[in-house]
């Protein structure tokens, strides 16, 4: 089995390696640097603090991040996403109207990774309104986009100057769940395809599902797997999921009961069976009505899983357990500021940074490699509204 696991790997980096779009430079030029330094893109929403899209710089050695720049101005670009040969980015437009019809948009841009800014290249609808996440596959071919507003996920094509096409896929999801006020119907809110390229997943908070497709890189095709979803406890509200380096294990935190559910995952079904729901608050702490969950993210290392707390306003930090898959709590750290929606850990998994949305601010915080904890560098950015956080190798 490690063999033909290796085997895919192996044909997977050559499919990357030798796609039209991808350039072995910028794949050599994206590698991190222990010491080197990283671009860090904020998604945002627009508003009195913010216009767009803002660049930082972060010293890998020091943790020190520079003052953010306007990358780029445009209406709320809440979530990102890199192209694999780093020369491209994407961001979700989360607005319900975009040309006139009930739906957000795609953006695509170009990066110029001396300065950090960045050129619109080109924009499509997203398919429903309200576009809250997107991600490119693996091969750098497509743009997958995930609507909770519409309930709905979308496939685009990308050109080989990194413009979107025309959509390829449409899904509409159906139904609803038990809590009225937040599950009255559909609300996807999180896509990706796994670490093999074959099976783009969503978690929808609204149907308490993460619903498995499979995926055609070619073509950029989504059709029902078999089995078509795995089920969270209902109510929980799945909102985002983090895939675990050895591709065995995959994590869903939920936004609506602030608890972290422990998947297996069968790669070559495609198949995700529970291990485990652990709450990502302290012992005894109940959920609060200003409670929720947003980001998670697995360490580099696979060692460490981490999620945010929004009310609570901290990251949870849990060991996994290298064989099961499962999770322990490690600690629980305050982000330094009200709402933390989105995080981001760099490449080389030395340092975590916390977008504290309703207080404008982004924290530093450096990851100890032994037990996986933060400590704050004592370092805080004004960022107005951040909501994600992105890193692309500087040259």
């Amino acid at each position: 089995m490690k063999s033909f696991q290796s085997l895919k790997a192996i044909f997977l980096v050559a499919t990357v390696l030798f796609s039209p779009n991808f350039s072995a430079t910028a794949a050599e030029s994206a590698k991190p640097q222990a010491n080197g330094k990283q671009l860090v893109y904020f998604g945002t929403y627009t508003g009195a603090k913010s216009k767009g899209i803002y660049v930082s710089r972060l010293d890998l050695g020091t943790g020190n991040l520079d003052a953010p720049e306007l990358a780029a101005e445009i209406a709320s670009p809440s979530f990102l996403a890199i192209h694999p040969n780093h020369r491209f980015l994407y961001a979700v437009n989360e607005v319900g109207n975009f040309a006139g019809k009930r739906s957000g948009a795609v953006t695509a841009f170009a990066i110029n990774t001396a300065s950090g800014k960045l050129t619109q290249l080109n924009q499509q609808p997203s398919g429903g309104d309200g576009p809250c996440h997107l991600d490119v596959d693996k091969t750098g071919k497509s743009v997958l986009a995930a609507n909770y507003g519409g309930g709905s996920v979308e496939a685009l094509p990308l050109l080989g100057d990194g413009r979107l096409g025309e959509p390829t896929a449409f899904i509409q999801h159906r139904g609803s769940s038990v809590n009225p006020q937040r599950q009255e119907g559909p609300h996807a809110h999180f896509i990706t395809t796994d670490p093999a390229n074959r099976f783009a997943l969503t978690c929808d908070l609204g149907l308490d599902q993460v619903l498995v497709y499979r995926f055609d890189a070619s073509k950029g095709t989504l059709i029902a797997n078999d089995p078509p979803f795995a089920s969270v406890k209902p109510g929980a509200g799945p909102r985002h999921l983090a895939f675990h380096p050895s591709s065995r294990f995959a994590y869903a935190i939920n936004e609506i009961f602030c608890t972290v559910t422990a998947f297996s995952y069968d790669a070559p079904r495609g198949e995700l069976k529970e291990l485990q729901s652990i709450s990502s608050l302290p012992a005894g702490e109940m959920v609060k009505p200003n409670y929720s969950t947003a980001e998670i993210e697995v360490h580099p290392s696979g060692k460490f899983l981490y999620g945010s707390n929004r009310g609570h306003d901290t990251i949870v930090v849990f060991a996994i357990e290298e064989k099961t898959g499962k999770l322990t709590l490690v600690q629980h750290e305050s982000t330094q500021g009200k709402i933390p929606r989105g995080f981001g850990i760099d490449p080389t998994g030395k340092f975590l940074l916390a977008a504290n949305q309703d207080s404008n601010t982004v924290a530093v915080f450096r990851i100890d490699p032994k037990s996986g904890r933060l400590q704050p560098t004592g370092q805080t950015l004004e960022v107005g509204a951040p909501v994600c956080v992105k890193f692309v190798a500087l040259k």
